[in-house]
């Protein structure tokens, strides 16, 4: 077999990989940078595809799909899940970049209809492939992905967590033997903060703020991220107003017909049935202003409701904005924490609530990576993808120099062999 890394390899984002066997070609995911214009990974000509694998919804890794669905109609496999996920997420960044995507809803709509359902354990056929989905505990529905054919497996981890979260199972990492691993390495040079010791930092910080009186903002990615904020505030008895806007709202309906994917069903539907859910202009000026926490989209500051919050929660010292996602540099979440301004009013300003970062990552800090890599069997020669700021060479070199394996960071363009 051939791996073939098209985009995602030494940066975060346009996640993307080509797997051809004697017979076949299957791209795993097929991403987008999310910058002023779209980043795309490498092109393939869809002819030349066999079909499509998905490993979840988040459009570093979901956003450029429609491509294959402009002239043909490649057969995707994922499970119903992310599938009906990444229709909301791709719907909306098709209306906010509709200029620089060369694909429209039309695409978005046959790929939906092109979607051959694999749920966790059961086996798909892609040419002379085999291909199972295993549960990443990454996000609600995903997966890691475990290619067979002629006579290799390969294993690629998409992003995971192998540490349970109130919404998630952590990822098991049993696979048996491998030939190969595409790896990913976000985290590679850190590890998270312990949950238990999060949790407690986190609700008695919004608990403070508003006991005196403020309002907290979470701006959270609306898929994942934001319910488990929400299950995070239920599990510890929160009792004070807690608001759900934007697209969050949409990806909970989703989950909700889906509880089969969740850890603890019954916390996350009382979670749920706890939040006053936005509708309209007139909620969100009213949460704005009234004590409590409000838990709206982006998980970066970079467009949905969270910027009207920000321009009124912002202003006041006594209200927070706490965020709880990784912040890409760049945009306006790390802008605000690393010089305290962001856009107010259309102007750069101050900003006089109190900020903070709360780690709440559902990806592997760098132990778990480790751990992750030795759980697996067999001498696979490990690919570490999917970091920035030198992480995949950081990771592949420690799994050289610590467990003995052939391990590479690769460059976007390259091809091996297995």
């Amino acid at each position: 077999m051939r791996v073939g890394f098209l985009g995602g390899a030494r940066e975060v984002g346009r996640m993307a990989i080509s797997v051809k066997s004697q017979k076949s070609q299957v791209i795993i995911d097929y991403g987008v940078m999310l910058d002023r214009e779209p980043g795309f990974p490498m092109h393939v000509p869809p002819k030349d595809v066999d079909g499509l694998v998905l490993t979840h919804s988040h459009l570093d890794h979901s956003g450029a799909l429609p491509i294959f669905y402009i002239n043909d109609k490649k057969p995707l496999y994922t499970n119903k899940l992310n599938l009906e996920l990444t229709q909301v997420l791709i719907s909306d960044f098709i209306h906010l970049s509709g200029y620089y995507l060369p694909f429209e809803y039309l695409e978005l709509n046959t790929l939906m209809r092109s979607n051959n359902h694999l749920d966790f354990g059961q086996e798909g056929a892609i040419g002379d492939m085999k291909v199972k989905l295993f549960d990443a505990g990454h996000t609600p529905g995903s997966a890691q992905v475990l290619i067979e054919a002629d006579g290799k497996k390969i294993l690629y981890t998409g992003d995971y967590n192998m540490e349970d979260s109130r919404l998630l199972t952590g990822a098991s990492m049993d696979y048996g033997d491998l030939d190969a691993v595409v790896t990913e390495s976000t985290y590679a040079n850190e590890d998270h903060t312990p949950r238990p010791e999060l949790e407690k930092n986190f609700v008695e910080a919004a608990t403070e703020v508003v006991e005196l009186g403020g309002t907290v903002l979470i701006p959270a990615f609306g898929v994942g991220r934001a319910q488990e904020i929400a299950c995070t505030l239920a599990a510890n008895h929160f009792e004070y107003p807690v608001v759900l806007d934007g697209m969050a709202r949409e990806a909970s309906r989703i989950i909700m017909n889906y509880k089969e994917f969740l850890r603890d069903p019954k916390l996350f539907m009382n979670a749920m049935h706890s939040l006053d859910w936005v509708d309209g202009w007139r909620d969100r000026r009213r949460a704005s202003r009234d004590p409590g926490v409000i838990i709206s989209p982006a998980g970066m500051l970079k467009g949905g409701p969270s910027q009207f919050y920000v321009s009124k929660i912002g202003k006041k010292a006594n209200n927070a904005i706490f965020l709880v996602s990784y912040q890409i540099p760049g945009t306006p979440g790390k802008q605000l924490l690393e010089k305290g301004v962001t856009t107010i009013d259309g102007k750069i300003r101050k900003v006089k609530a109190q900020y903070r970062h709360f780690d709440f990552s559902s990806h592997c800090g760098a132990s778990q990576l480790k751990e992750g890599l030795r759980r697996l069997g067999g001498k696979p020669k490990v690919f570490a993808v999917h970091g920035a700021e030198g992480n995949c060479e950081l990771f592949a070199n420690w799994a050289k120099t610590e467990l003995g394996l052939d391990a590479v960071a690769p460059r976007t363009g390259e091809t091996f062999e297995i």
